[in-house]
């Protein structure tokens, strides 16, 4: 089993910047790849940013040139910085880890990010 705490959601201006992190805990060694996801009301989780499982990254053409995916292997923690934040990135974000061996994916309890106009 793999555990995922997400964190640093909040309430920004249009324009304004936050940080998620994801801490994983667990059986992390079976893990291939890490991303966020994120999930507006009456929409479908979509992919927002991704380690492919190379360590390449992977990011979702709308958060292009303004999101951030980075991780600290020590700390077992994904982040990913957004600045220049819209009112359309307003969601819940999930962060997501991907066993390549069995497709097995796991989920974090997600963060709300809200961006005022």
């Amino acid at each position: 089993q793999v555990q995922l705490v997400e964190s640093g959601g909040g309430l920004v201006q249009a324009g304004g910047s936050l940080r998620l992190s994801c801490a994983a805990s667990g059986n992390i060694f079976s893990i291939n790849a890490m991303g966020w996801y994120r999930q507006a009301p009456e929409k479908q989780r979509e992919l927002v940013a991704s380690f492919t499982t190379g360590g390449s990254t992977n990011y979702a053409d709308s958060v292009k040139g303004r999101f951030t995916i980075s991780r600290d292997n020590a700390k077992n923690t994904v982040y990913l910085q957004m600045n220049s934040l819209e009112p359309e990135d307003t969601a819940v974000y999930y962060c997501n880890a991907h066993r390549g061996w069995d497709g097995a994916d796991y989920w974090g309890q997600g963060t709300q990010v809200t961006v005022s106009s």
